[in-house]
């Protein structure tokens, strides 16, 4: 081979190389610029709607309260319908999950293999109901910059998580989540999500997720109502004895 073409070759390795360093290092810049937006807020508390959908059939609709601090702490408690009321959800760091039920009587500690199960009913499992860094949870390859938005791929430690990948859609101004793809661990399109962000007041809120069961057929379309942000909540709130009710 001549010292010409070796050069060419050589020089084509160095640029391919540099352009993936970059698509690299831009996905992590973008992860790092959705949890600036979805972590804003020192804390948050609201009122949360959860509508059940099936065609063909009658919604169901649910609601509960939820609090949420920093990027791993988050308390998610049922109050209607009567059937459901009390029972809670609490996320804090590094994936750790608890659950209470009132017929159980006493918390329980959810393995991973559970965290793929439905969330009280619902089409999110209890890991989509758990909060985290995308920046830290993910590796990310930019796939595609569109005109309005960049398209992601996500790779999650496999050991943590029970899916494969997800490609997410986010807003290429405001950078918030506008829709995700989950792939299961056959690599199989099993859930998408829909994200509609409201800016309230300095910070932009996820005022509905609706969640898509694609081999089911059944969504479940989440509101969230009431918001208040920075309200200064203790670590106190986010302990797995406040998920028993004060009257146990």
């Amino acid at each position: 081979m001549s010292s010409i073409r070796i050069s060419l070759l050589v020089f084509a390795i160095i640029i391919f190389s540099g352009t993936r360093t970059v698509f690299s290092q831009d996905a992590r810049t973008i992860l790092e610029k959705l949890d600036q937006v979805i972590f804003a807020p020192k804390d948050k508390q609201g009122q949360v709607k959860i509508i059940l959908m099936k065609k063909g059939q009658e919604e169901k609709v649910r609601e509960a309260f939820m609090m949420q601090k920093g990027t791993d702490k988050k308390l998610y408690r049922y109050t209607y319908p009567e059937s459901q009321a009390g029972i809670a959800t609490l996320s804090l760091p590094d994936g750790v999950m608890w659950l209470y039920m009132p017929a159980f009587g006493k918390p329980k500690k959810i393995s991973l293999l559970a965290k793929s199960q439905a969330f009280t009913g619902t089409d999110f499992s209890y890991e989509d109901m758990s909060v985290g860094s995308y920046a830290q949870e993910y590796k990310a390859e930019l796939l595609e910059t569109r005109e309005n938005s960049y398209i992601l791929e996500l790779k999650p430690d496999a050991e943590k998580s029970n899916y494969s990948k997800l490609i997410l859609e986010v807003d290429k101004t405001n950078y918030y989540p506008i829709h995700i793809d989950y792939y299961n661990k056959k690599g199989i399109l099993e859930k998408e999500a829909d994200y509609r962000y409201r800016k309230t007041g300095k910070y932009w809120n996820a005022e509905e997720v609706t969640m898509t069961d694609l081999k089911k057929d059944h969504a479940t379309r989440i509101l969230m109502t009431e918001v208040i942000f920075d309200q200064n909540l203790s670590d106190e709130e986010f302990t797995v004895e406040k998920l028993v009710p004060e009257s146990k």
